[in-house]
């Protein structure tokens, strides 16, 4: 995925983001939910670009709930309920600390989608094991249909190449790909 330039990746969110409030609109007149589907977003590498992304589109209110920006370990502790015993044993950027951090902001908010990222983007902080570009996401699902509303989580990793500005806008457009994917499934 090649970011040309920053009115291309503008538009690129933009569709993306049109695309995702088709699928949950799609969604809601199929099956009626007792309350409206909504996304949540947590947060690290990008910053609240994903979020960012969700609210540049009018009417967006209607399908965002809120984002939770979990920069530090702190952070992911606090606000999300992240246990430090994962953070310990996997580390902040990992497939264990995705999953956590989004089925916590599913918790923590009214969304019944809730996508996470978590990764490093550079240009400094990789190793030869977790190198520059590596990000994580999760995706949980609240759906009434599973068994006592238990949320479903997966994740994907992915690395990305560029610069910092590059890979944290590829994962933004990578984490818009997995909600609209998420979304068409609800």
């Amino acid at each position: 995925m090649t970011i040309v330039s920053e009115a291309d990746f503008v538009q690129s969110t933009k569709n993306l983001v049109s695309e995702i409030f088709r699928a949950i609109e799609a969604a809601a007149s199929i099956t009626p939910a007792a309350a409206p589907l909504m996304i949540t977003t947590a947060e690290s590498c990008t910053g609240g670009m994903i979020s960012a992304a969700i609210t540049g589109i009018a009417g967006s209110s209607a399908y965002f709930d809120r984002g939770f920006i979990t920069y530090s370990n702190d952070a992911k502790i606090d606000m999300l309920g992240v246990e430090q015993d994962i953070l310990k044993q996997f580390g902040a950027v990992s497939a264990e600390c995705a999953a956590q951090m989004a089925e916590g902001a599913l918790r923590r908010s009214r969304a019944s989608i809730a996508l996470s990222v978590t990764g490093i983007a550079g240009p400094t902080g990789g190793s030869a094991q977790k190198p520059v570009g590596l990000v994580y996401f999760g995706i949980s699902l609240n759906q009434a249909s599973t068994i006592a509303a238990v949320p479903l989580t997966v994740t994907h990793q992915c690395v990305f190449s560029g610069t910092r500005e590059t890979i944290r806008q590829q994962a933004c457009l990578k984490g818009l790909e997995i909600i609209l994917d998420a979304s068409r499934r609800i």
